[in-house]
């Protein structure tokens, strides 16, 4: 297992596939965008597969999302979702996307035996998106919203799309999506965010429960789930809040991640981590590969440290982490 000494096991990794992306959302990175990783420096599709490999049959990982920069640009997706699939134990596969291009790989990534997606939703309007994320691309992104039938994820703003949260809901519900508002965490390239620019999770619920009636659906707790949980209007339909800075869920985290250059970060605010890449391409064997991510994954600290007065922002973005 990959244990931690706080008693904390981890079984859903994050994979990133790639630092690029093709928006330039505010809260991720500059308008002129980032240096990208040299190709070199990538994990080739078969060291992805191997070190997933890994995970799954030796680490005790259930539970594979795909993420980026943005995991619709890499090259032999679907091929990489085949080979996940084709595990056993076979894990759970879901993968996180701006939505771009998904029209196009929806049915080949369901095929390819995909179980999940989450597309992220910030606005309705193609103004605001244009803002937001310097690209005037909301059409593509519903388009591959209704092509998928998946869940959206949703950042709010202040003074940018916050008036924003009950129209989206209803248009989430309305299509049969699950919709889940995340609060706006420090990982974005430029280090502009500010505790004040947040709309805290309470101010998500409140804007929210204004017009609709929310109640708890798991009034037993949200285990490891990063997202709380409720129903709308009694149900069936919920809606998913993610407080990760005003709410933390650090005690119950299950995740670890391994970002696109083969580096283990076993927390998302993580400033170490542990290089995978060089042993594995100098030979390394599956056992020594397993070794050192149990290490990393044993050091994990209690929490992510954003409410403590020395907290210092990881030097890489959220674009070149993963999420």
């Amino acid at each position: 297992m990959l244990a931690d000494s706080f008693g904390r096991v981890a079984t859903d990794l994050r994979v990133s596939l790639t630092d690029r992306c093709n928006l330039r959302c505010a809260y991720c990175m500059p308008a002129e965008g980032l240096d990208w990783l040299p190709s070199p420096a990538l994990l080739t599709d078969d060291e992805l597969a191997r070190l997933i490999a890994i995970a799954v049959q030796r680490l005790g990982i259930t539970e594979i999302r795909f993420t980026g920069g943005e995991p619709l640009l890499r090259r032999g997706l679907t091929g990489i979702v085949a080979r996940t699939a084709a595990l056993r134990p076979r894990p759970e596969i879901s993968l996180t996307t701006n939505g771009i291009g998904l029209a196009r790989l929806a049915g080949p990534l369901h095929q390819a035996g995909l179980d999940r997606l989450n597309v992220s939703l910030d606005t309705l309007s193609p103004q605001t998106f244009a803002t937001l994320a310097r690209r005037d691309r909301l059409g593509d992104v519903l388009a591959g919203l209704a092509a998928a039938a998946a869940a959206g994820n949703t950042v709010l703003m202040r003074g940018v799309n916050d008036h924003e949260a009950v129209p989206l809901l209803r248009f989430c519900l309305d299509h049969r999506y699950q919709l889940r508002f995340i609060e706006q965490m420090p990982l974005d390239a430029q280090h502009g965010w500010r505790r004040t620019d947040m709309v805290t999770a309470d101010e998500i619920l409140a804007a929210l429960s204004a017009q609709l009636s929310l109640t708890p659906a798991d009034p037993a707790g949200r285990g490891s789930a990063p997202a709380e949980t409720f129903l709308v209007n009694g149900g069936p339909d919920r809606v998913g809040v993610i407080g990760s800075v005003t709410r933390p869920f650090c005690g119950a985290c299950d995740r670890v991640r391994l970002t696109a250059d083969g580096q283990i970060r076993n927390c998302l605010f993580a400033n170490d981590e542990n290089d995978l890449r060089t042993p594995l391409r100098a030979g390394a064997d599956d056992d020594q590969l397993a070794a050192i991510w149990r290490r990393a994954v044993a050091a994990k600290l209690p929490g992510h440290g954003i409410n403590d007065p020395g907290f210092l922002q990881p030097a890489r973005p959220m674009s070149a982490i993963g999420g």
